[in-house]
């Protein structure tokens, strides 16, 4: 699994293939609120029998915020064992890896290579808002690129960040670092997308290109990314359900334009009451279609029952169309 990608950055970890990666969950006991890593494991695996080509692990649908950094690491050394004890040692797995320092994230970097990580997904520094202007965030993935032994996805999630919104000039810059390479896209931007994934000559479906990948962040623009040019989608609404998100993709890649629209719109209605309710909501529907999902960590709230008969609902259609693939 030796990779040499455009810009001459060599490794013997696994590749990143083009399609649907999920940013899985972190399950807790809904009494202690600790790991529950045999959830964890069941999760993964289920994920990529169900057709997903990769993992996200502590990104922010698995409440990295709420995790301590051991805690991290334990996450992503059990999604690594239950993927290789199912079969799926090619299978590869990006870490979210961000800290508030150069020094702090090259440190977890290091430390997520070492619990079986492929790669990391690191949003840009905000606690000091006020000087995080663009020199400074330049600066700090160029850094932690030379620092970091894991190749770096940046991920462009303004709504995490404090409004931080790299611009698809700063993006093909950071591109040019051989240790860089790609960018997840959850402000939703298409048009940045486009311009960066043109610049980089990312991998696609239909071409091998480079080794940049240019990632769509939520799946309810799938076919928008394809069309594109991007490479796959990281999106939460994977982790309920993957089966429809990959068979958007797999009837784009193979021609089937109507019949990915026609499923993509499905997937864009059922995909919006997870928004809505984020990592409780998703949890939830987890637990209403799965049988196993729990609570997010406090202090996000537990949702009524109200609230999770109403995500029911609003997902059955997708669910329904899930069940039969």
């Amino acid at each position: 699994m030796t990779v040499s990608n455009s810009n001459g950055h060599t490794s013997g970890r696994r590749t990143l293939p083009c399609g649907i990666y999920a940013p899985t969950m972190t399950f807790f006991d809904p009494e202690t609120e600790e790991l529950d890593i045999p959830i964890i494991k069941k999760h993964a695996v289920r994920l990529i029998k169900d057709g997903l080509v990769g993992l996200v692990t502590m990104g922010s649908n698995g409440e990295a915020a709420h995790c301590t950094r051991e805690e991290k690491m334990a996450v992503t050394r059990a999604t690594r064992e239950a993927l290789d004890d199912a079969g799926f040692q090619a299978t590869p797995i990006i870490v979210g890896a961000t800290e508030g320092s150069v020094k702090g994230t090259i440190e977890l970097c290091k430390e997520s290579e070492k619990a079986g990580g492929d790669y990391v997904l690191l949003l840009p520094p905000s606690y000091f808002r006020a000087h995080m202007d663009e020199e400074a965030v330049e600066g700090y993935f160029n850094a932690v690129a030379d620092g970091s032994p894991l190749p770096l996805v940046l991920y462009n999630y303004p709504g995490a960040v404090s409004g931080i919104d790299m611009d698809s000039d700063l993006l093909i810059r950071l591109a040019k670092h051989p240790n860089i390479i790609g960018t997840k896209f959850t402000c939703g931007n298409t048009g940045k997308l486009t311009r960066v994934a043109l610049a980089t000559n990312a991998k696609t479906p239909a071409s091998e290109g480079s080794d940049y990948m240019a990632f769509g962040g939520m799946c309810d623009f799938t076919v928008q990314t394809l069309v594109s040019g991007g490479s796959g989608i990281i999106a939460g609404g994977a982790n309920v359900m993957p089966k429809v998100c990959a068979k958007v993709w797999n009837l784009y890649a193979e021609g089937k334009t109507e019949e990915a629209i026609a499923l993509q719109k499905v997937l864009s209605k059922g995909d919006w009451p997870l928004t809505k309710a984020a990592i409780a909501g998703t949890k939830q529907a987890i637990q209403t279609y799965f049988g196993y999902g729990g609570h997010p960590r406090r202090p996000l709230k537990r949702l009524e029952k109200a609230k999770i008969a109403t995500i029911a609902e609003g997902i059955r259609e997708v669910m329904e169309v899930e069940k039969s693939l």
